[in-house]
């Protein structure tokens, strides 16, 4: 599996592998003007490795506009195409709130740990 950093301007990305699951997390504002820094991560994700489940970590986020919400509901496609899914981590009560009034969490697995998650996988 792969690890790396990458940065924006208000934006930071970062890969890793937790109990088995690929994990991207995400620090900052995800808007407009960092979504293609995003949309190039999450592509990344969700195509290496196929086949698995996978998550995007949204704790460190203090700005997701609708762009962005897209780009998740994006990525369960390709993840679900690719034979795998997606799951999205968080525990800020402003996106979870959020998530349910634009139902992104019921077309995504929206889950508070990403230890809880890999337990479910392995």
């Amino acid at each position: 599996m792969w690890a790396g950093r990458f940065e924006a301007v208000d934006l930071q990305i970062t890969f890793d592998t937790i109990g088995g699951v690929a994990v991207l997390s995400i620090t900052g504002e995800l808007d407009l003007s960092t979504l293609p820094q995003f949309r190039n991560a999450v592509v990344r994700l969700v195509g290496d490795p196929p086949t698995q489940t996978v998550a995007i970590d949204v704790a460190g986020v203090f700005v997701l506009d609708d762009t962005g919400v897209g780009v998740l509901l994006g990525a369960a496609g390709r993840a679900r195409e690719n034979g795998g899914d997606l799951a999205v981590v968080c525990t800020d009560e402003r996106l979870l709130r959020r998530f349910a009034v634009l139902r992104l969490d019921r077309a995504v697995d929206v889950v508070t740990s990403v230890h809880d998650l890999a337990s479910r996988h392995t």
